[in-house]
């Protein structure tokens, strides 16, 4: 049986001087504050072990002491990942508000090691090992607790011949583009041995908001009357299904050709392609309501556009509803259609109109009442998660930890080769051995 042994637990602070007032203090924002009831974003990347040679050209006595030290120049730019949440008890009211205190309080960095685990062990078998989840900290916290908990924790766990660093970060205060701004600087910072990094520094002012909303926003939340009881989840397991950038291609022209349009993109027309193999194989009555959400990035949305630089959350949850009829019935390209016009619906007065209506009636969901009956597609294609070398060599994999996992769970990420898809989709065991042998699923996936 394979243990993982932790070595030890250290605080990381920004070694910069305290931040200026002005932004001592980050407001939470609808889009923020509607996350504070799921889990963390954990996202991590495997990578070969440094060779002595490469080992000696990194600052500091070893891998571990120079990841502390970049990571410590990195909070002195992300330094809201330093902080914790601050809850407000407004008792006029008898509402809460939130915001981020930049108090450098730290991030959590672990060290843990694996002796008898191999990076073969990670990435040969079917499934994705259930020892992945413990290369993340914080697992089943919810955000709302990073009044207390640690807003950034890191853990890098040593293989026999492998490093896998997990970053775990509080969803309230990043969103997917965000957190990998944060990786793509750490990992900038540590490869250029701690010299300045030519990324651009993250944004922390939320003047988008002005003229829209007044802060702090008042919501109804107790947290005392949060359930603690977490259900026992079916047995479930994790693959990554791997679509070439040739499949890819075919499906999005084959979408397209079927519909008249250019439209469809790379993207929608994947995940018509796995919504249909996923209801097709849970053999679903012909009738029943399926829902697919899809997390759509509303930095370029809206009006004016927001920074992509800009930290905090800037998406929002589009709903495809269909019946199981129709989904088969239709070919893929009506599918894919479909998620065009759901995410094409988002336009700059529908996020103003979102923003307006939240704040009168702030609606907070569980992660139960988001999974329910729906397949969701979290992550993107477009982050840059394969230029993370931070000093010895680029990554050989990605993987997500347990964090707002369920049964219709799908994380994109870009795969290795410029152009290509991974998906690592959470499903139960019959389901997804039901899609190996779906042959037309199969067919677009890259041999």
């Amino acid at each position: 049986m394979t243990h993982i042994r932790f070595i030890s637990t250290s605080t990381i602070q920004s070694a910069a001087a305290s931040p200026n007032e002005l932004t001592r203090k980050i407001e939470l924002t609808p889009w923020d504050l509607q996350l504070l009831l799921v889990d963390h974003i954990q996202k991590g990347i495997l990578f070969f072990k440094p060779t002595p040679s490469q080992e000696k050209e990194l600052k500091g006595s070893s891998v571990i002491d120079h990841l502390k030290t970049s990571l410590s120049r990195t909070l002195d730019i992300f330094y809201p990942l330093a902080g914790r949440l601050v809850m407000v008890e407004n008792d006029d009211d008898k509402t809460r508000s939130f915001f981020v205190d930049c108090s450098n309080l730290g991030a959590q960095f672990v060290h843990a090691m694996v002796d008898d685990l191999t990076v073969a062990d990670i990435l040969d078998p079917i499934y994705v090992p259930d020892i992945v989840n413990s290369f993340f900290l914080l697992n089943g916290v919810l955000n709302y607790e990073g009044i207390s908990k640690p807003l950034l924790a890191v853990q890098v766990t040593e293989l026999a011949d492998g490093i896998f660093i997990g970053c775990t970060a509080n969803h309230c205060v990043v969103d997917g583009s965000s957190f990998w701004h944060f990786f793509n600087t750490w990992s900038e910072i540590s490869r250029l041995n701690n010299s300045p990094t030519s990324q651009s520094p993250p944004i922390f002012q939320r003047c988008f908001f002005d003229g829209i909303i007044d802060f702090p926003i008042h919501i109804p939340f107790h947290p005392n009357e949060i359930s603690n009881e977490k259900s026992i989840p079916p047995p479930l397991k994790q693959k990554v299904f791997h679509f070439s950038k040739k499949k890819i291609a075919q499906l999005k022209a084959k979408a397209n050709a079927e519909m008249g349009t250019s439209n469809i993109s790379s993207l929608q027309a994947v995940l018509g392609h796995l919504w249909r193999s996923v209801v097709r194989n849970r053999r679903c009555s012909a009738n029943q309501e399926v829902h697919y959400r899809v997390l759509v990035g509303m930095r370029q949305r809206v009006q004016p556009p927001l920074p992509e630089e800009y930290l905090g959350n800037a998406v929002l949850l589009g709903k495809v509803t269909a019946t199981v009829d129709n989904l088969l019935e239709h070919g893929l390209g009506w599918v894919a259609w479909q998620i065009n016009k759901e995410i094409a619906s988002q336009t700059a007065e529908e996020v103003k109109k979102f923003i307006e209506d939240w704040v009168k009636a702030p609606n907070i969901p569980t992660l139960s009442g988001i999974a329910s009956n729906a397949l969701v597609t979290g992550s993107s294609p477009r982050f840059n998660v394969y230029g993370n070398d931070f000093g010895w060599g680029r990554p050989i994999a990605v993987r997500s930890g347990v964090g707002n996992k369920f049964d219709g769970k799908l994380t994109v990420f870009p795969g290795v080769e410029e152009g290509s898809m991974d998906f690592e989709a959470c499903l139960s065991p019959e389901i997804l051995e039901a899609m190996a042998d779906d042959a037309e699923f199969m067919e677009a996936l890259a041999s």
